[in-house]
C-alpha cells in the first residue's frame, strides 16, 4: 500500500502480550461533529476483541434483495494483509468507518464513553455495522484464529457513525470508495523505491511477491533520465509536465520487466546494467539518427517502440556475447542490430509500404503506431526476433 503512513502511534503497533482478552465494557470516545443528515459521529480506538467474531456486522450486497453494499472480500487481500501484520511489516493507522444502527446517542454515549453492552439487555453485545475496512477487519479476525490473546488486543482507529440508516451508510460507502483518488503509478514507484532504500524488508517483501523488478527498475530509469544523453529530457518523472518528454517513468519501468527477470541482466551490478542500456540505445540511435533528432514525430522513444525493443533486447545480448563483444559498446549493438532496422517493414494508415527510418515514424506516416495494442506488441517482437541473426555456436 504505497500511501500509508507508518508513524509513530504505538497502539497501531503488533501487540506483545498474550493475556487472555477481557471484553471491555465501554470504549473511550471523542465526539465528533454531525453529518449533514444530523447524524452524530465519534472517534477512537477499539480493540480487535471487541469487534470480533460476534461485534461487527458487513452489510454485503445481496442480489435477490437487494440489501446491503458491500462488494464481497477479496480473500488474497486479505491474506495480503494479515501476513505483512504477522511479519510487523505495515500498520493499520488509518480509520475503519463504523456505524451503531437503531440507537439514540444520547443512550449510547455517557461521559464520552460507547456503552458497549446494550441497554436493555446488559448481556447483549452491541453491534458495529462495517461500512468501510472490511478487509482490515477480516484480516484481523484471521488472525485471531491463529492466536486470540495476542492479536484481540490490537487496538483499531475508527470513526463511528451513531445510529444512520444503511441509505445513509451507503451514501457514506460511496462518498470513501468513489471520491478517494489514488497515488498515481509513477509517484508510487518512486515512493516505493526511497523506501526500499531505506528499509531492507520493503525489498525483501517485494522478492517474496515477485516485484523487485518495479524498484529495479524505478532505480535504473531515473538514472537514464539524468545520466543518458539519449534520454535525458526525454522520461516523464512524477509532476512533471509532458513538455518535450515521450514517455512516461512507468512505462519505461514496466518495459524493462522482461529485462530484468532475464538471468543475465538481472545478475549485473546495477552501474553496468544502466551502461549496457545507454550502450544498447546509442547502437540504436546510430542506425536510425533521423528518428531520435526528431523524437515526437517517431515512435521508437515512445511506449511501442521502447516495450518491442527492450522485450528484444536480452536476445540481442545473447548475440553480442556469443560473439565475444563488449556489452557496454554501441558498436556491438549496431553490428547485431543494422539488418534488422533496415529489412523491417509494414503498411502505414494509408496501405503503403514502409521500412527503416519510416517505419518508426508517427501515423500516418509510419507503420510501428499500428502495433501499438498487447497483441500488435507480440507481433512486432516476433518480427524483430525474426530478422535477429542466429546464434553462433563453437
Amino acid at each position: 500500500m504505497f500511501s500509508v503512513t507508518q508513524n509513530e502511534v504505538n497502539v497501531m503497533h503488533r501487540p506483545d502480550q498474550r493475556e487472555t482478552f477481557i471484553q471491555p465494557k465501554f470504549i473511550k470516545v471523542i465526539e465528533g461533529p454531525k453529518l449533514r443528515s444530523g447524524t452524530s459521529t465519534a472517534v477512537g480506538f477499539i480493540p480487535a476483541g471487541a469487534l470480533i467474531p460476534d461485534g461487527y456486522i458487513i452489510p454485503w450486497f445481496d442480489t435477490r434483495s437487494k440489501k446491503g453494499y458491500q462488494r464481497l472480500p477479496q480473500d488474497p487481500r486479505i491474506n495480503q494483509l494479515a501476513g505483512d501484520l504477522r511479519k510487523d511489516r505495515t500498520d493499520l493507522p488509518t480509520a475503519v468507518l463504523l456505524n451503531i444502527r437503531n440507537v439514540d446517542e444520547r443512550h449510547i454515549i455517557k461521559d464520552g464513553r460507547i456503552q458497549l453492552a446494550n441497554g436493555s439487555d446488559p448481556n447483549s453485545q452491541v453491534k458495529f455495522y462495517i461500512v468501510d475496512g472490511q478487509h482490515r477487519i477480516l484480516a484481523l479476525r484471521k488472525l485471531m484464529d491463529e492466536d486470540k490473546d495476542r492479536w484481540a488486543h490490537f487496538m483499531v482507529p475508527f470513526v463511528c457513525l451513531l445510529g444512520a440508516t444503511e441509505e445513509e451508510e451507503m451514501t457514506q460507502f460511496y462518498i470513501v470508495n468513489s471520491t478517494a483518488k489514488s497515488v498515481k503509478t509513477d509517484l508510487a514507484l518512486s515512493l516505493l523505491r526511497r523506501r526500499a532504500d531505506t528499509d531492507a524488508d520493503v525489498y525483501q517483501q517485494l522478492q517474496e511477491r515477485g516485484r523487485e523488478w518495479q524498484v529495479d527498475g524505478q532505480k535504473v530509469v531515473e538514472r537514464l533520465a539524468t545520466e543518458s544523453g539519449i534520454w535525458k529530457g526525454r522520461i516523464r518523472l512524477p509532476s512533471m509536465e509532458k513538455g518535450e518528454t515521450t514517455i512516461s517513468s512507468t512505462s519505461l519501468v514496466s518495459s524493462l520487466k522482461p529485462l530484468l527477470s532475464s538471468p543475465y541482466f538481472k545478475g549485473l551490478r546495477p552501474e553496468i546494467q544502466l551502461k549496457v542500456l545507454d550502450a544498447f540505445w546509442h547502437g540504436v540511435r546510430s542506425l536510425l539518427r533521423p528518428v531520435f533528432d526528431a523524437p515526437t514525430e517517431h515512435v521508437i522513444q515512445k511506449g511501442v517502440g521502447v516495450i518491442v525493443m527492450h522485450a528484444i533486447l536480452p536476445d540481442v545480448l545473447e548475440r553480442v556475447r556469443s560473439l565475444g563483444l563488449s556489452t557496454v559498446e554501441p558498436a556491438s549493438y549496431a553490428q547485431i542490430l543494422k539488418d534488422v532496422v533496415s529489412d523491417l517493414e509494414g503498411e502505414n494508415a494509408e496501405g503503403n509500404p514502409v521500412r527503416g527510418l519510416e517505419f518508426w515514424a508517427t501515423a500516418p506516416r509510419g507503420a510501428a503506431g499500428s502495433y501499438s495494442s498487447s497483441a500488435g506488441r507480440r507481433v512486432l517482437q516476433a518480427k524483430l526476433r525474426q530478422l535477429l541473426p542466429e546464434i553462433e555456436s563453437d
